[in-house]
């Protein structure tokens, strides 16, 4: 069995993205299923290209992607991404899309289908903090995460994929300049992530 875990390229001027940081630094082996990482850009359109062409490629069984919220104090999988993009900044091209739908004539949401309750239950039980959140946010996570379960849900070739999408802080070098914003050490975000791979892996199972 095989696991797809993107995480996103640095984007809105910093250095780094712990999202992606953080799949670099998983093994290569969770609970017996092979892990596939995937650096995907922050850009509208062009990141589900990307992204679908890798499901392709690899035929996993759960993907799973993974972004930068700056200003969250936990990893946090999401439960809903909705159909519209409304960007505070410009993605990685200069593209800025106010109030338009992802895919005109898509549902208005799609549920996650990854088990985020018992993610959040693995996070706490690797002594990382966590919560289920109610929002993707409107930029390229979310265009992700909607894209992501619009491919599963219509593409009959990727039958029976689960998908969902995690949240991550900012890391802890992140925030140098940034007085009184929360962050995680690149380890501990990494931690977190591992748990929720496995959370996901077995219940898969």
């Amino acid at each position: 069995m095989r696991i797809l875990i993107a995480g996103f390229a640095p984007f809105g001027g910093e250095s780094v993205n712990p999202s992606y940081e953080a799949v670099k630094l998983l093994p290569d082996i969770i609970a017996g299923c092979r892990v596939v990482k995937l650096e995907l850009p922050c850009v509208f359109y062009e990141s589900l290209s990307v992204l679908e062409d890798s499901v392709r490629a690899h035929s996993p069984r759960i993907v799973l992607c993974v972004g930068q919220a700056g200003g969250r104090n936990a990893v946090t999988p999401e439960r809903v991404a909705i159909n519209i993009m409304d960007a505070r900044i410009p993605d990685n091209t200069g593209s800025q899309p106010h109030d338009a739908p992802i895919f005109p004539g898509g549902p208005n949401a799609y549920f996650a289908t990854v088990p985020i309750r018992a993610m959040v239950e693995a996070i706490h039980a690797s002594g990382i903090p966590s919560y289920v959140s109610n929002t993707a946010g409107t930029f390229v996570c979310n265009h992700v995460m909607y894209g992501l379960l619009h491919m599963l849900a219509t593409l009959p070739e990727f039958e029976g994929i689960r998908g969902g999408f995690v949240h991550v802080p900012y890391s802890t070098e992140q925030v140098d300049g940034k007085p009184d914003t929360p962050s995680l050490s690149q380890k501990h975000i990494t931690q977190g992530l591992h748990a929720c791979a496995l959370a996901c892996i077995n219940d898969n199972a």
